[in-house]
């Protein structure tokens, strides 16, 4: 992962709009890969602290689990998936496409 800022920093718009000539289009874009990137995340936390889960409900046998505590401050450290979409976006790791183009490609 690139150096990704974990606070707000300040953006150029004409840097949005260069990959797909419009700021909405490049923000929708943005906001679609922050899902995508948010919806792995979570996975990833959550089979990881799947193995720590307990059946029991006995507040006498749920202890603190230093590995667990561990896991989840690593992920509340990781950047903002909003974050990790904009500077993937802006080093055009992001590939956009749209429905036009793709009935165009098939007609040809």
């Amino acid at each position: 992962m690139a150096t990704v800022p974990s606070s707000i920093v300040t953006r150029n718009m004409a840097d949005f709009a260069k990959q797909t000539g419009n700021v909405y289009m490049s923000v929708a874009v943005i906001s679609k890969r922050a899902n995508q990137v948010s919806v792995k995340l979570k996975e990833e936390l959550n089979s990881k602290l799947a193995e720590f889960a307990t059946t029991v409900d006995n507040l006498e046998e749920v202890f603190e689990n230093r590995e667990q505590i561990e896991i989840s401050k690593y992920y509340e450290r990781l950047p903002k998936p909003t974050n990790l979409a904009i500077e993937e976006f802006l080093e055009g790791k992001v590939y956009v496409r749209t429905p036009d183009e793709e009935s165009d490609e098939l007609s040809l």
